[in-house]
């Protein structure tokens, strides 16, 4: 049990879109304390989407929601032995997630193919709003696992 209270963090909006979710993503792909950096990232690839004549925002979110999983499984030991037991996923994990898949996939791409960062990225919220790419194949490999484990769903309590 805690020994004390855990206050939770907030993240401020960011000053350009006031979106809470792109302050996240920006925290997300920061590196070493450049800020600065991140943020032309982000800010880059939702220009980039802008110029196509679509809501930048719009379909970060949408990006976001298609990745972010509605079931997870977390390991329980009971008398020792390990069971996956799958719970729901609450919305700051869901977001937590998504992101974190999101930014990973994209730094997993080859260098061959694009030149930065920021193509990287903005490729990987295209695939992700489309429903397509690595993002969406983890999303359904970890529901898929939940949905393998449903048998163990009563050591949930």
């Amino acid at each position: 049990m805690p020994r004390h209270q855990y206050k939770k963090l907030t993240v401020q909006p960011d000053p350009i879109y006031g979106s809470f979710e792109v302050a996240k993503l920006i925290n997300f792909i920061l590196r070493d304390g450049k800020k600065t950096t991140a943020e032309k990232i982000v800010y880059g690839v939702l220009e980039r989407l802008k110029k196509e004549g679509q809501d930048a925002i719009k379909i970060l979110n949408q990006a976001i929601s298609n990745v972010s999983p509605n079931h997870e499984v977390k390991p329980k030991r009971l008398g020792g032995a390990s069971y996956l037991v799958p719970i729901e996923v609450r919305k700051e994990r869901k977001l937590f997630l998504s992101l974190n898949w999101i930014v990973t996939n994209a730094r997993a791409k080859s260098n061959k193919e694009f030149h930065s960062f920021e193509e990287k990225l903005y490729t990987e919220i295209k695939d992700a709003a489309q429903n397509q790419g690595p993002s969406i194949a983890k999303k359904a490999q970890t529901e898929k696992l939940a949905e393998a484990n449903k048998a163990f769903a009563h050591l949930k309590w």
